[in-house]
């Protein structure tokens, strides 16, 4: 069940970041249920996830509220959940959409279905 926690600090107006880029499961060498928690210190950021062809969930808020440097919990966060096929790529991207500076944390879960 491989994971990856990652904390960000956005740079103003920066968009495109992705926090799993280069992580060794980025593409997926098996099916697999992927779990995703995201959460942000303010509420300007807007998140996209791709897996493979299919995107997942089109540009929406990230949850605000959240502590820099604290991962994320289902116990109060929304998870994205979905199914990757083996050879899914899978993307994230975090857009900041104010020339504040927020952080971004969270974690991903793939568990080999």
């Amino acid at each position: 069940m491989p994971q990856l926690n990652f904390s960000q600090a956005l740079t103003a107006n920066q968009l495109g970041f992705n926090p799993i880029a280069g992580w060794q499961y980025e593409y997926m060498p098996w099916p697999a249920q992927i779990i995703l928690l995201v959460r942000a210190t303010d509420v300007n950021e807007r998140m996209t996830v791709y897996s493979g062809s299919e995107t997942i969930q089109e540009r929406s808020p990230v949850q605000g509220g959240g502590t820099a440097g604290t991962t994320p919990s289902e116990l109060n966060t929304p998870a994205v959940s979905w199914i990757a096929a083996a050879g899914d790529r899978i993307k994230v991207v975090i857009d900041n959409t104010t020339a504040g500076t927020p952080t971004v944390d969270g974690i991903i879960i793939a568990n080999p279905a």
